[in-house]
């Protein structure tokens, strides 16, 4: 327990001092608190935590080392906006859990000013479900990635060809109408003190109407046809919606039941070439489960992943900052030959 307070508070001194994760030093801090969270996890689980070990401190420190969001709000975000009718190029920035605080504590400390409500609403018309939800349920998959917890993964029934068959089917679709939903204040209590947040959230019937209507007014008003009008609807609507669902709903489900893993990890993460366009980067998913906090996934030679090229284009923009890039050495220390070696 005092070792866990003692990385505590140097990831406090570090937050405090905007030093986090800056040099070698925060790579080891970040290694200790993920070693000494995942053994707190496996022995009591975050709903039976030992009273001097908040279950507050776990989450919010854990975010910090999952750093999904920003890099998510970049393939969710600029992907909810994307037009596949004639809009095919609007402009889009996805990013789909947080840019605003959750795991962007790692990636990048948070977008700026009104970045951080623009990318929240736009990642909000992708339709994936409201901000605040979508965070509480992407942290508690990093937090039991392929084990009991995990919201949506497709070992859930086991191991067996009918089993994942089943486990595949409820990753990609099925884990949304569970009746047991996770727990917003649990894990994402930072989201919810966030009033700007809490209110675009609260919108989200909203956002589902507008970014389904659109289309077709937009098509309607450029064509002066009814036809145009619903032409407009069904690709830029439907069509859209149906291919980013079931792109996203992939990483859920294929990239972590198939691919290669040439990174160590805790889960079943791979990495799946096919995908990487149509998901922007996010099927490299086998780097984001083994260094959540890097803002490339896709950092072996060949492996394209624009949203990494739209975070780079961010920060240097000023929209963004303190993101975490990949780093050789940490990189190769996390191949599984380098951990083979290493246990040798």
């Amino acid at each position: 327990m005092l070792e866990h307070q003692n990385a505590v508070r140097r990831c406090d001194r570090d937050r405090a001092s905007g030093s986090a994760f800056a040099d070698d030093d925060g790579d080891q801090r970040d290694l200790e608190l993920e070693a000494l969270f995942g053994g707190a996890r496996d022995r009591f689980g975050l709903t039976a935590l030992p009273g001097n070990l908040r279950r507050r401190e776990l989450v919010e420190y854990y975010a910090r080392l999952s750093g999904r969001d920003i890099r998510d709000l970049v393939f969710y975000f600029a992907y909810g906006l994307l037009k596949i009718d004639s809009f095919c190029r609007s402009f889009s920035i996805r990013s789909r859990s947080s840019l605003f605080s959750m795991h962007s504590y790692s990636r990048m400390r948070s977008p700026i000013g009104g970045w951080r409500i623009a990318l929240a609403l736009a990642g909000s018309l992708a339709l994936e479900g409201g901000v605040v939800q979508w965070v509480a349920d992407h942290r508690r998959h990093h937090a039991y990635a392929d084990r009991e917890g995990d919201p949506h993964s497709p070992w859930r029934y086991g191991e067996t060809v009918p089993a994942l068959t089943k486990g595949l089917a409820y990753a990609h679709l099925g884990w949304m109408f569970n009746a047991e939903q996770t727990p917003q204040r649990q894990y994402a209590p930072d989201l919810l003190k966030d009033r700007d947040i809490v209110r675009l959230s609260k919108l989200f019937p909203m956002w589902v109407f507008i970014s389904l209507a659109l289309p077709p007014v937009i098509g309607g008003l450029v064509t002066w046809s009814w036809q145009g009008a619903a032409t407009a609807f069904f690709w830029g609507s439907l069509v859209r919606l149906f291919l980013v669902h079931h792109v996203t709903w992939s990483i859920n489900s294929i990239c972590h039941t198939m691919g290669e893993s040439p990174f160590k990890s805790r889960d079943h993460s791979g990495n799946v070439w096919w995908l990487a366009i149509p998901s922007m980067g996010e099927s490299w998913h086998n780097l984001h489960h083994a260094d959540p906090t890097c803002a490339r996934h896709g950092v072996l030679p060949g492996q394209v992943d624009i949203s990494a090229r739209v975070i780079w284009l961010f920060e240097k923009a000023g929209w963004v900052r303190d993101v975490r890039w990949p780093v050789a050495s940490r990189i190769e220390a996390k191949r599984v030959e380098a951990t083979a070696n290493a246990a040798a």
